[in-house]
């Protein structure tokens, strides 16, 4: 599972690694991402655009909001056969851009770790999202990440992790591919090239979003 992550990188550092027209008065920093909140990703609809989704994937078939809270992660492994999130991995794919996601190891009690690349760089996470009507006619666009089995520094603290795309291959996540050709996509990243730190009980509420939770 993924259930919360960090995306506090400068504006211009995202226009440079990602190649996105940032509205500055809408992004900040983001220590502590969490479900529910509008967070940044680019989406294959927008490709040249930083947007700000709903985290907890809404189907646009829904009749209510509140199964978002239960879809924040896809599982890769059946992600062609859940009625959720077929039709938008074949046609709603995005990047979710982070520099770093948190997960909580259990022993005894849980202990939070903060995982990140080699060198703290910015990278993406693989997603999917959809648009979601609600009664009222306003529209929600809302994303999922997608969860594969971890590699071995990963699996120390958890049997889940997010796919996390090789940078090469996002614009291929965004391209008109074939979905059969994009699970093989869907693999652990290289241990080698991450590393793990315990960190502050602090990011355990969501209320706490600065760059404490990391220390």
């Amino acid at each position: 599972m993924c259930g919360r992550y960090s995306f506090a990188i400068e504006d211009g550092l995202i226009k440079e690694r990602f190649g996105v027209t940032v509205r500055s008065a809408i992004y900040k920093a983001r220590y502590n991402c969490a479900p529910s909140q509008n967070l940044a990703v680019i989406t294959n609809e927008e490709p040249d655009v930083l947007n700000f989704y709903r985290w907890g994937l809404i189907p646009y078939w829904a009749k209510d909001p509140v199964i978002g809270n239960k879809l924040i992660n896809a599982k890769a492994e059946t992600i062609l056969e859940k009625p959720s999130f077929k039709n938008a991995f074949r046609s709603h794919r995005c990047l979710v851009l982070s520099d770093g996601f948190f997960e909580w190891k259990k022993n005894g009690k849980k202990i939070p770790f903060y995982v990140t690349l080699k060198g703290h760089v910015p990278f993406a996470m693989a997603g999917i999202w959809d648009r979601w009507r609600d009664p009222a006619g306003s529209l929600v666009n809302s994303f999922s990440i997608i969860t594969t089995v971890p590699n071995s520094l990963m699996a120390e603290i958890h049997d889940r992790m997010p796919v996390i795309l090789e940078r090469e291959n996002e614009k291929k996540w965004l391209a008109n591919t074939p979905a059969e050709e994009l699970v093989s996509l869907l693999r652990p990243y290289p241990n080698s090239g991450m590393t793990a730190s315990q960190v502050s009980d602090l990011v355990n509420s969501p209320k706490n979003d600065n760059a404490e939770i990391i220390h």
